[in-house]
């Protein structure tokens, strides 16, 4: 049986699978963080859809962010415990905004 010889392209790494993610979290933060869109209720929806993904795989400014998010716009419990968990998590790794968030909710 003659084995064919795999390509460079399929054992490559592909980057292309963590830009679509570091992008989304730029776009998510930038939204937030525009005086003029950042205060409307869908932006924020949509931006804590966008952090969501980033933030389970363990970055920390993803769950700093939807932390911070979830705390302060969410109006059941539910949404406010995984804010304050994810608040939590990027405290513990040392974001500083994470820990002055979790300051301010705990006194």
């Amino acid at each position: 049986m003659k084995f064919r010889s795999v390509s460079p392209s399929v054992t490559a790494p592909l980057a292309s699978v963590t830009e679509p993610k570091r992008f989304s979290l730029r776009v998510a933060l930038w939204l937030l963080d525009s005086p003029r869109l950042g205060h409307n209720t869908n932006v924020k929806y949509f931006a804590g859809r966008l952090l969501k993904q980033p933030a389970r795989d363990g970055v920390v400014a993803a769950q700093s962010r939807l932390g911070q998010l979830m705390c302060r716009e969410c109006g059941n419990a539910r949404d406010r415990r995984i804010g304050h968990d994810l608040l939590r998590q990027a405290a513990r790794a040392g974001d500083r905004r994470a820990q002055l968030e979790l300051g301010r909710i705990e006194d």
